[in-house]
């Protein structure tokens, strides 16, 4: 297993656990709106390793040890760890754009970076198979779409703290970097190019009407 990838992994948990014995760490470090726009910075990086709880902890960093050696494999571990930090910044900065006069608004999770990390995986390998519940063959696209999917349905819900508009922002973060590193996807891969666009699109536009 990659070194970084099991940095990364060690250090979540450890700061997740840290998050879920004290809350005062956990609300300095949260995603929170009010505080990011009165200068608190840290927030964008440091909600991304805490979680809400032991399930979503588990789905993010499992999801994550699932689709990151396909990364890894193809562009090292220096640039799997930039395109990790990337999509979590990119996660925070679309989460500000949209809630950004929403002062109360705040969210947690690596779902942003993890997302980032998905979408390089499946444009580096399309016809990658997953085993759903270890046992149901599911294409790695699918679990990807299905995941920015079930991302809308929480926006829409509003009924956790988990940060959901965070995911696209990894998205988009882990599907441009991928592609400016590997620009021959556009003619080589194009369908899974587009079609892993259609979620990305299906949130902007719905965000334009005033839909989530």
């Amino acid at each position: 297993m990659s070194t970084i990838l099991i940095v990364i992994i060690a250090v979540t948990i450890l700061f997740s656990f840290k998050g879920f014995n004290d809350v005062a760490f956990f609300i300095k470090f949260e995603f929170h709106i009010g505080s990011i726009r009165a200068g608190d910075q840290i927030r964008m990086i440091s909600s991304g390793f805490l979680h809400a709880d032991v399930g979503h902890l588990f789905f993010n960093m499992f999801t994550l040890y699932m689709f990151a050696p396909v990364v890894v494999a193809y562009f090292g571990e220096v640039s799997f760890l930039l395109i990790y930090i990337v999509s979590l910044v990119f996660g925070s900065l679309l989460t500000l754009l949209l809630h950004k006069n929403d002062y109360n608004y705040r969210a947690i999770g690596a779902s942003g970076a993890v997302t980032g990390i998905i979408y390089s995986a499946i444009l580096l390998e399309p016809d990658m198979m997953l085993g759903l519940f270890y046992v149901i063959p599911i294409p790695a696209y699918l679990f990807g779409i299905g995941y920015l999917l079930y991302s809308i349905y929480g926006m829409k819900a509003k009924n956790d703290n988990i940060g959901h508009t965070a995911h696209f922002g990894g998205a988009i973060g882990g599907y441009l970097i991928t592609l400016l590193k590997e620009p021959d996807m556009f003619v080589n891969n194009t369908a899974m190019v587009v079609l892993l666009a259609i979620p990305i699109i299906i949130l902007f536009v719905m965000s334009k009407l005033g839909k989530l």
